[in-house]
């Protein structure tokens, strides 16, 4: 059993510790599981010559992910900030999940920010990943569960972009991101946001 498969019953067994919306990412992986299984299984139990007979036999989940030509299909319903978006994603033809989706190996500036500077390259940030995401045929691989539940982890493409967090870091919007302690985005001493009248904490 793998560990994306134990990480996500482990998730959907504890009901009481964890919200509906922190299932989003465990339900994912078990969506992936089961469509796997449903490409294995439509193999299962037929002999030779009804296997050979088959005109179309249903395609594996690998298969699946090769011809739609980007991972998974994913239908964008709304983009967050610059680094996570949440989806509509296919992951078997009629089997869809929905998930928020953080961009893999990137961090983006909070939208609630601890400084004017780190609000306004939050907006810029978020804008930008959603220009990206308006080309169409976005997709998703190299899916994991994220340790914080809730979401998955995945790089995503669109129609003209191979990989979406390299697109933002070239543009200057995200900074490079591989686990631990993320930098502040604000230059100098934090300072109350505009309108708010306090200090963040």
């Amino acid at each position: 059993m793998s560990r994306t498969m134990l990480l996500a019953l482990r998730s959907l067994s504890h009901p009481r510790r964890a919200p509906a919306t922190a299932l989003a990412g465990a339900a994912f992986a078990l969506g992936v599981i089961a469509a796997t299984a449903i490409g294995s299984a439509s193999h299962i139990g037929l002999s030779e010559r009804a296997a050979s007979a088959a005109s179309k036999p249903a395609p594996t989940l690998l298969e699946w992910s090769t011809m739609s030509a980007t991972g998974y299909p994913a239908d964008v319903i709304r983009v967050l900030d610059g680094d996570t978006f949440d989806a509509r994603v296919r992951v078997w033809p009629g089997l869809e999940i929905t998930t928020k989706v953080r961009l893999r190996g990137i961090d983006a500036p909070e939208l609630r920010a601890r400084c004017t500077e780190e609000r306004i390259k939050a907006e810029a940030a978020r804008d930008a990943l959603a220009a990206l995401l308006a080309q169409g045929r976005v997709g998703i691989s190299q899916v994991s569960l994220d340790k914080y539940g809730g979401r998955i982890v995945a790089e995503a493409s669109a129609r003209n972009v191979a990989n979406l967090s390299e697109a933002l870091l070239a543009g200057g919007h995200v900074r490079r991101y591989g686990g631990g302690r993320r930098e502040g985005w604000c230059s100098g001493r934090p300072l109350p946001l505009i309108g708010t009248g306090s200090e963040p904490r």
